[in-house]
């Protein structure tokens, strides 16, 4: 039966906050602070890249990568994220989760470095080099993501797990604060040590040789952080869940977490001997009769609320041109232009970023999962479809503050929503053997949103006249029919999210039922549907 638990699994689910809850908080964390800071901190040095490597003689405007360039040092790490989440969260279930916690760490720390130190004065070897560095450190990244999500969830009590895995996600935000302050700080260092005139006034001298290594420094700082953590990721216990369901070993999780807890647990072996039957793989019958719909409805939402999210890059551009925060790149020397972007970015992180992943944090076990998750879709659905039907009216000089404010409050309810939901469900409604796996296959899907939102919609948000595309791309279907195209993937969201239970309140075991027996299945699939699982009956 469901209830019929190991007593060092009960033990978890019932503790109180401990120093260790909040220290296994930190060190999953700090992964996902390096994560944020490595994958957003090249949006704050593409534009100096495109100054140093791809200046034209003679033109009126700076330099900047070409479409191509551009859309491959931007999205490489994409392409490796979504492989490193399916293969390391594979691994995690085969390996345990510790064993491959420490290389994706490793994979991080080394490729920041690299990053840093792409080869040769030649555009071509310097991009290719940092593009090979980028999709590595993006591997190492998406390992992050299952395992971090698994680890918290399996240490977490099932009164405030939530919280628990929402606060480490939450750490992004830190991460893309921190970028940015960084880029700042190292900017404002170069523009007062190598002062430089405008573009505009001298072309060749607003880009001086020392600028190179300003973004070389940005990207390397990321792996400080995660150095930092290394050797406390070593120090944490394989987490009890792993230890007892997978690698059938309860006397190890008992001993593990009476270290952790503090308390005498008892083995009970015998208990795992009994429940080896139920061992049903990713690709039975078995499978997705209980959790098929499921899988689907962490992986379409995730997919559909990354396409909105990450095509937020195309409309940042306006609104800090429109405020003011950001002046004419001509006006601008190449290290001020860094310190400009990267001071509205922090502003961005501070004022809207940030506050939407701590709301989730504090509300999440108060009010659920599904209903955070819904109501995020729904307002992110009104504020597109509030920015896109009267378009024309939002580019009017006196309305700008008002289209600043609508888009503020988007992003606000996507990280009050779900970007952090979609990230907490998939580690707490599949079975331990298969969580960590079933979670990488839900964050790669998103993955791939994501990368359609940042890349697809650069393409289709380009204006219907020839004449008024950026440079170098062809006319796509405008910024106004691209909003409206972001508002029904939003509404496809709210429909999506009816396929995925509410696992508020439940231990691990319950949402999984992987301790049910076959011939106790007809009886307990009527108890799941009737219970306050919102979800469609499978």
């Amino acid at each position: 039966m469901a209830n019929d638990n190991l007593k060092v699994l009960n033990a978890l689910d019932v503790a109180k906050t401990q120093l260790y809850h909040f220290t296994a908080i930190v060190i999953a964390g700090m992964g996902f602070f390096t994560d944020a800071y490595d994958l957003f901190c090249i949006s704050l040095v593409t534009k100096l890249l495109g100054r140093i490597y791809y200046h034209e003689t003679g033109d009126g405007k700076p330099g900047t990568l070409p479409p191509n360039v551009s859309a491959a040092v931007n999205g490489v790490a994409f392409c490796g994220t979504l492989a490193g989440q399916l293969f390391f969260g594979w691994l995690g279930d085969k390996m345990g989760r510790k064993k491959v916690y420490g290389m994706t760490l490793m994979l991080m720390v080394i490729c920041s470095i690299a990053s840093g130190l792409s080869f040769s004065n030649e555009p071509t070897a310097v991009m290719a080099t940092l593009c090979f560095f980028r999709f590595w450190l993006g591997f190492g990244i998406g390992g992050d993501y299952p395992l971090s999500a698994t680890i918290m969830s399996e240490y977490a009590n099932k009164k405030t797990r939530g919280a628990f895995i929402a606060a480490v996600f939450a750490m992004q935000g830190f991460g893309i604060l921190t970028g940015g302050m960084v880029a700042c700080i190292v900017s404002a260092a170069f523009k007062s040590k190598y002062p430089a005139p405008a573009y505009e006034d001298n072309p060749l001298g607003s880009t001086v040789p020392q600028a190179d290594y300003v973004w070389r420094i940005i990207l390397m700082f990321g792996s400080i952080p995660a150095l930092m953590t290394y050797y406390w990721r070593m120090k944490m216990p394989e987490t009890a869940r792993y230890t007892a369901l997978v690698a059938k070993n309860a006397k190890q999780a008992a001993a593990d977490m009476s270290k952790v807890l503090q308390v005498e647990l008892e083995a009970e072996q015998e208990k795992v001997v009994e429940k080896q039957h139920n061992q049903f793989g990713l690709f039975s019958k078995q499978f997705v009769k209980r959790h098929g719909l499921h899988l689907l409805g962490t992986t379409s939402t995730w997919f559909l609320l990354d396409i909105a999210f990450y095509s937020q890059n195309l409309f940042q551009k306006d609104i800090f041109s429109a405020i003011g925060w950001i002046p004419p790149a001509k006006t601008m020397n190449a290290i001020q232009e860094v310190f400009k972007i990267s001071r509205a970015q922090t502003l961005i992180a501070l004022c809207s970023t940030v506050p939407g992943y701590w709301f989730t944090v504090f509300f999440i076990d108060r009010i659920g999962r599904f209903a955070i998750q819904l109501m995020g879709f729904f307002f992110m659905t009104v504020f597109m479809f509030a920015l896109a039907i009267p378009y024309h009216h939002w580019t009017q000089r006196e309305n700008r503050i008002g289209f600043v404010v609508m888009y503020a409050f988007t992003f606000f309810f996507a990280n009050f929503g779900p970007n952090a939901t979609t990230f907490v469900v998939p580690a707490e409604i599949f079975p331990a053997r298969l969580r960590s796996t079933c979670h990488g296959i839900s964050a790669a899907s998103g993955k791939a949103g994501a990368i359609i939102g940042a890349f697809g919609f650069l393409y289709a948000a380009q204006s219907q006249d020839k004449t008024k595309t950026d440079k170098g791309y062809p006319p796509g279907i405008g910024v106004k029919n691209s909003l409206i195209v972001l508002g029904v993937v939003n509404f496809l969201g709210i429909l999506f999210t009816f396929l995925v239970p509410e696992s508020n309140g439940k231990s691990l075991e319950e949402m999984s039922r992987e301790n049910e027996d076959e011939d106790e299945e007809g009886v307990d699939m009527e108890t799941f549907r009737n219970s306050e699982n919102r979800t469609v009956p499978v």
